[in-house]
């Protein structure tokens, strides 16, 4: 009896230990099964660009969750500026130096093709809404300019930015890309500025630190 029991017992264990290797081997992966890696990043970029015929610099940043190496989803946010030299501003002298300040954010989407790749791309897409100023920067007497960064106009956009992203995994929890992108913005409204003024490529670098 003990003997029958015993063999029973082992049959019992052995068919177990099967099965639970076959479960191991076979199982279904669902969107948040264990077997899927996910991970999340931050980021910041700096970024060249032409905004009403002018140079611009633009910084800002972001950051992510990213679903099992091909798809990240997050917000991003950047800030503008541009240097215009204008003499006159709604027919009056104006002897300081314009500007178009300002900055826009919204969701963040983005696929990656072949994350796991030490050299791979992303598409990064931006979509959201922003505002921007004419202002002015410069330094002078009181009663020619009220203070620096005196705003003289101001309007709201929306905007979508598609961008591409080449990336190289520096490290585990570091990446480097080399992006370009296309910022496009509903039409502006402000005094002496070109309606499309904010519409035009960015070119910069995007440094992302997190779990890849």
């Amino acid at each position: 009896m003990k003997k029958t029991l015993f063999t029973l017992l082992w049959g019992l264990a052995f068919f177990a230990s099967n099965a639970q290797e076959t479960y191991e081997n076979d199982e279904v992966r669902t969107l948040f099964s264990h077997n899927r890696s996910n991970g999340g990043y931050g980021a910041f970029t700096m970024s060249y660009s032409n905004i009403g015929g002018y140079d611009a610099l633009l910084t800002g940043g972001r950051g992510a969750f990213i679903f099992d190496h091909v798809l990240a989803i997050g917000l991003g946010g950047y800030g503008f500026v541009n240097n215009l030299n204008y003499d006159y501003y709604n027919q009056q002298p104006v002897n300081g130096d314009m500007s178009l300040a300002g900055g826009y954010g919204g969701l963040l989407i983005e696929p990656i093709l072949a994350g796991k790749s030490p050299v791979h791309v992303s598409f990064p897409i931006l979509i959201g809404g922003g505002g921007v100023s004419l202002v002015d920067l410069y330094n002078g007497d009181y009663w020619s300019h009220p203070y620096p960064g005196y705003e003289y106009d101001y309007d709201t956009y929306f905007m979508i930015e598609p961008g591409v992203e080449l990336e190289f995994n520096m490290a585990r929890f570091f990446r480097l890309a080399a992006a370009v992108s296309y910022r496009h913005t509903s039409k502006i409204q402000l005094r002496q500025i070109d309606e499309d003024a904010l519409k035009g490529f960015n070119f910069g670098l995007t440094f992302k630190f997190g779990k890849f």
